[in-house]
């Protein structure tokens, strides 16, 4: 390839942040997605386990969290053919050591309602109601379907005339000549701006961008694929977080899947399973169900990426023209993609954002560090 790549827009990483943004800004400008691996969404996006949580992360998460809702209620149908969403709810549970975790949970949350744990085991009847102290239930919580999410971006982005090149990480780049000049292994790229979607290597993008990391730190966090509990049928289930977030086991597919909860600060990487976590993980499940852990189907584990205090990071970096950050969704990537892609393109366009969002502009912003 002997020639430059011209565009208007280089969005650097193709997972759920980058598409979300792509579709957004196709019909206004040229964009170019440039992914580090063979397909898209092959990391952080590809291994979630959405769930649309209202009660979930802080102030500013939950700010677009709300904003993100009118999407997943009423997907436009062109480019989502499936449901978004599907009630799940989400049941929480205590024993004496989690209990003031418990009360701090529910005095932040809104539609979050007390239940005995009575209630609790009639929900989820592995649960083991001599280690029960509290619960409470939050109906609202629902799956989110993350490929008709994924899938319906990308379509509208291409339709838009957006470009999707794999298997090009960028190795460096600088501003020059009122153009970012990129280097990739499949050649130069030219663009006004570079959006900097890289999660868990967006630091590392920074700095063959020449520019300043801010600490954005990858998380491990693993699961486990187990058997239906025997004698249960656990499809309807609601998702069960443990005792200050010390487990979780949530249905899929006729399966049990548990983690270990863990947020284990990691280099950036393709992502594999600590088999001791995993196994004092499933330890403290079993501790608190009646559910015999015999088997384990599968593993996985994936990257949550969070900046230092814990809230995403989308601006234009004051130290560098044309450089955007879009990174440090943490574990809330996928349920605040709507608001943050929305959100995004307003201010890549130097657009007013809406009033929703706009009180938490500058608690995102990349210039806050």
């Amino acid at each position: 390839m002997t020639e430059s790549i011209q565009t208007d827009i280089a969005i650097i990483g193709a997972g759920i942040a980058g598409v979300g943004l792509a579709a957004d800004l196709a019909s206004d400008f040229r964009v170019l997605l440039l992914e580090q691996e063979s397909r898209p969404a092959y990391h952080s996006s590809g291994r979630s386990m959405a769930l649309f949580l209202r009660n979930y992360g802080n102030a500013v998460i939950r700010a677009l969290n709300g904003a993100s809702a009118p999407l997943f209620d009423r997907p436009d149908a062109a480019l989502f053919p499936n449901p978004l969403i599907s009630q799940r709810g989400a049941l929480f549970t205590a024993d004496e050591a989690g209990l003031a975790h418990h009360e701090e949970l529910l005095s932040q949350a809104d539609g979050l309602r007390q239940i005995t744990p009575d209630e609790a085991v009639a929900m989820v009847p592995i649960l083991r109601r001599e280690t029960l102290a509290a619960a409470a239930y939050e109906h609202d919580a629902q799956d989110i379907d993350v490929n008709t999410l994924f899938d319906g971006w990308l379509r509208k982005a291409r339709a838009g005339g957006t470009q999707l090149m794999t298997d090009a990480p960028l190795e460096r780049a600088e501003r020059r000549g009122g153009k970012w000049r990129i280097e990739t292994p499949k050649g130069e790229v030219l663009a006004d701006v570079v959006v900097n979607a890289a999660g868990a290597w967006a630091d590392g993008v920074a700095e063959r961008c020449g520019q300043t990391p801010l600490g954005i730190q990858p998380m491990r966090r693993s699961i486990a694929v187990l058997p239906a509990p025997p004698g249960h049928d656990c499809a309807r289930w609601p998702l069960v977080d443990g005792s200050a977030e010390s487990w979780y086991a949530k249905p899929e597919a006729g399966k049990l899947y548990v983690s270990p909860s863990e947020e284990i600060p990691v280099e950036p990487h393709d992502a594999c399973v600590d088999d001791m976590v995993l196994a004092e993980g499933l330890d403290r499940f079993a501790q608190a169900t009646t559910y015999e852990v015999t088997r384990v189907d599968g593993s996985w584990a994936g990257l949550r990426s969070f900046a230092p205090d814990r809230s995403p990071v989308a601006g234009f970096s004051a130290a560098a023209d044309g450089f955007f950050w879009l990174a440090g969704q943490g574990g809330y990537g996928i349920q605040t993609a709507p608001a943050l892609s929305r959100l995004a393109g307003q201010l890549i366009r130097r657009a007013e954002p809406e009033a929703a969002l706009l009180s938490i502009v500058e608690r995102l912003s990349p210039n806050r560090f």
